[in-house]
């Protein structure tokens, strides 16, 4: 059975910078964030040795869910510049290493990944590198998701999320986690959660009506009392935020071509950003050629 790897590609490059701070060529230019990348991505595939491997990038607003909700994601701070300079660098020495780069302007890169871990799971495993708990809506028994530590605390390590470690920790089932966030909010997209309503109420009332969609429909049953209330008022955006947190299921994705890697031009990359360390130690590091 085959097993493919999905990186969120933003997302650990922006840990990948935050991860690893202050190092800069010999001109200034910073590396911190490919030292990051290289680092990451030899150390998960080194461990599952996949059979292919895919890198998904956002190239512009998804203009679709902006329609619905003009706020979306505004309170997010532009990208760092030292680390937009290095996102080129990223992407080039990503495909050299005969991983597969994908972006498409308009459509959010985690609607794309999210269609093909659907289509790859169909015939293999599928692991998804990223953080962002939206993916969980589709963990499944062949959908896994590999979420990295927290900057701030390496030591915890990478956390596997199947559907037992799902409910383990939130307390319901991956295919309810639109429901959970459209309830608790998410402050990273800037979608607003109903007022009062925490983790531990959400999980309560998803367990009891399993969906908000029932819940709505049983509105005199909701304890505690209070959001009787409270629940009427918030239909129209709990709809919103629905459509905010689920991923698309009409995109209609080409197949995607994998290229082999090309050593020679993955040490030329190294060479160029002055990481010595790394160029000598890639002959003992896996060849990339999927």
């Amino acid at each position: 059975m085959s097993k493919t790897i999905l990186i969120d590609g933003h997302n650990i490059a922006f840990r990948s910078f935050y991860g690893i701070r202050e190092l800069r060529r010999s001109d200034g230019f910073p590396t911190n964030a490919i030292h990051g990348w290289y680092k990451t991505i030899c150390k998960i595939i080194n461990q599952e040795k996949p059979d292919q491997c895919i890198a998904f990038f956002d190239e512009g607003d998804d203009q679709a869910r902006v329609a619905i909700a003009p706020e979306y994601k505004k309170n997010r701070s532009e990208m760092p510049e030292a680390l937009q300079s290095q996102m080129p660098w990223i992407q080039k020495l990503t495909t050299l290493m005969g991983i597969t780069v994908v972006e498409k302007h308009g459509v959010e890169a985690d609607d794309i990944l999210a269609h093909h871990a659907y289509k790859y799971s169909q015939s293999g495993k599928v692991l998804i590198l990223s953080a962002d708990k939206d993916f969980i809506q589709i963990i499944s028994p062949s959908i896994h998701q590999l979420v990295p530590p927290p900057t701030a605390n390496p030591r915890l390590g990478w956390c596997r999320l199947d559907p037992n470690a799902v409910i383990e920790k939130y307390g319901i089932e991956p295919t309810q986690m639109v429901d959970y966030l459209s309830l608790i909010g998410d402050a990273v997209d800037n979608i607003p959660g109903v007022p009062g309503v925490g983790p531990k109420t959400a999980t309560r009332w998803l367990k009891q009506f399993s969906s908000i969609n029932n819940l709505l429909n049983n509105i005199a049953l909701i304890e505690p009392i209070r959001f009787r209330q409270i629940i009427p008022r918030w239909i129209d955006r709990l709809k919103k935020n629905k459509q905010l947190i689920a991923f698309k299921n009409d995109l209609n994705e080409p197949c995607l071509k994998t290229t082999p890697a090309d050593e020679t031009a993955v040490r030329e990359i190294f060479r160029i950003m002055e990481m010595n360390q790394t160029l000598k130690n890639r002959e003992n590091q896996l060849k990339f050629s999927f």
